[in-house]
């Protein structure tokens, strides 16, 4: 199985709410960017890169997190995030039942995670 089949395999494995959350956090960040490419890792983990690392998503007790690897880095207006705000580096949004996923804001972030990669990509290439 690919990433992208195994992915599907465990959305289709949460038959509540969260299966339906974890799915439209997906189809927004495949949204963004045409580039962006799954990747399973992390003893089972959907992760999302271009140009390195974007995010990495699970499914806990009562919520959908989705981690940005340098989210302490990128701007949120929209204030998305809600978790792991103490970390130098990542930043989480962790969804709860109910709430309605701002597809727009989400987009913004994850293609501002992208500008930080390649950013960091230029900086390397130029150093």
């Amino acid at each position: 199985m690919n990433p992208s089949e195994r992915i599907d395999e465990l959305i289709a494995g949460i038959t509540d709410w969260r299966g339906e959350t974890f799915a439209n956090v997906r189809k927004i960040i495949l949204a963004a960017d045409s580039g962006i490419v799954e990747e399973w890792k992390y003893m089972g983990s959907p992760v999302w890169y271009r140009d390195g690392m974007i995010a990495v998503a699970n499914a806990h007790k009562g919520k959908v997190k989705l981690t940005f690897a340098n989210g302490a880095s990128l701007p949120d207006p929209e204030q998305l995030f809600n978790a792991g705000l103490e970390g130098n580096a990542r930043r989480a949004i962790d969804f709860f039942e109910g709430d309605k996923i701002d597809a727009r804001a989400l987009k913004n972030l994850v293609r501002a995670a992208i500008e930080f990669n390649q950013s960091k990509s230029k900086k390397k290439a130029a150093g």
